[in-house]
């Protein structure tokens, strides 16, 4: 059954919202709810007595360093929004000093500016409406004027977002803006390496660490859109890592990790072919699934069984999964780069930028 009018139907209002402020309202509006400390409180703010320590319990220091241990991720999270709600802010002021500058705005306002000479009267037609339903396989009884005017609205708003940010870009190109805002530091992290499933050079200027769980759906998605990808783009360049990070909810995971690690054992190319066959099925990861995905690599699948069955690699699956939980893995994927966390399979280009930036490092 088609479901816009349910779970697409709030993320296309969503978008709605989100481009429409970005269109006409220009302005970004942020809402802080803060909880203040008690004035009973037994926690008493004051300047550090040394650098580097952030408390003192009971008479001992509890040091910075011991504070961020674990948490390093979420508050680079926490930083990287707050960066983001500040350039959001800064590109609406920036388009709105443009304009203002411009002699054809007069007595127009935002809007009205932005209508006549960016967006200049665009609009979805009919085409793009009955385009964007087939695309979308919405079966012809469930179309009618309601839809159709919801989806032409989801559609003249992207429309209009899209044009507006290329425009932006046309005139930052003339002119780009000077920042002075700090962009927060990812933290880096010693990940260990040694004898883990590889691709490339120990030598590589960059290392690509994946962890991940061959029953999560979102590591699969990452694999085909994201590493796959990166491993074409930066072959010959980066290093890229295989550890191990099952989940305990997915049954199959483990095992699977465990015929990985011992596929590795047996060809260390033909490896990668097994990978792909474990992340292409991932609904079909029991012993009997996994051998035939080892057979059709080129591996010895029986081989392969028997050292699942042995549990030789288990030790290894519960090594990845203890490094990655000191390392402050909660989810999967998780990737690092020179050390450096992603969470998420997050867009290609998120990869992208970082690795070029560890490539051009001297």
């Amino acid at each position: 059954m088609f479901t816009l009018n349910l779970k697409e139907g709030v993320s296309m209002k969503r978008k709605i919202i989100l481009a429409s402020c970005a269109v006409v309202a220009l302005f970004l509006v942020l809402f802080a709810c803060t909880q203040k400390v008690s004035s009973k409180s037994s926690f008493i703010f004051k300047p550090a007595p040394s650098k580097g320590i952030a408390a003192k319990v009971l008479g001992q220091d509890i040091t910075e360093a011991e504070l961020m241990k674990g948490i390093e991720a979420d508050v680079y999270d926490a930083e990287s929004k707050v960066h983001e709600i500040k350039m959001n802010r800064l590109r609406a002021l920036a388009m709105e000093k443009i304009m203002a500058k411009d002699p054809r705005k007069k007595d127009l306002s935002n809007e009205q500016y932005i209508e006549k000479f960016v967006l200049k009267g665009k609009k979805a037609s009919q085409g793009d409406v009955e385009k964007f339903i087939k695309e979308k396989g919405i079966p012809a009884e469930q179309v009618n004027d309601d839809i159709r005017a919801r989806v032409s609205q989801y559609l003249e708003m992207e429309m209009k977002r899209k044009v507006v940010e290329a425009w932006m870009a046309e005139q930052l190109a003339k002119s780009p803006v000077e920042v002075y805002l700090e962009k927060p530091m990812r933290p880096v992290f010693d990940v260990k390496t040694q004898d883990a499933m590889s691709e490339g050079s120990a030598d590589a200027k960059v290392t690509f660490i994946e962890y991940s769980d061959f029953q999560c759906p979102f590591c699969g998605k990452a694999h085909n859109e994201v590493v796959k990808e990166l491993k074409k783009r930066y072959k010959g360049k980066v290093r890229f890592v295989m550890k191990h990070y099952p989940l305990p909810f997915h049954n199959f995971a483990k095992g699977a990790a465990e015929a990985a690690l011992c596929a590795n054992e047996q060809d260390k190319a033909k490896v990668w072919k097994f990978v792909d066959f474990l992340y292409d099925n991932q609904s079909k990861l029991d012993p009997q699934s996994l051998k035939d995905w080892a057979n059709k690599s080129g591996l010895k699948g029986e081989e392969v069984m028997k050292c699942v069955e042995a549990h030789t690699m288990g030790p290894k699956v519960d090594a990845d999964m203890a490094e990655g939980t000191d390392l402050g893995i909660k989810s999967t994927p998780t990737f690092f780069i020179n050390g450096q966390m992603i969470l998420g399979a997050q867009p290609v280009e998120a990869f992208v930028e970082l690795i070029d930036e560890e490539l051009a490092k001297k």
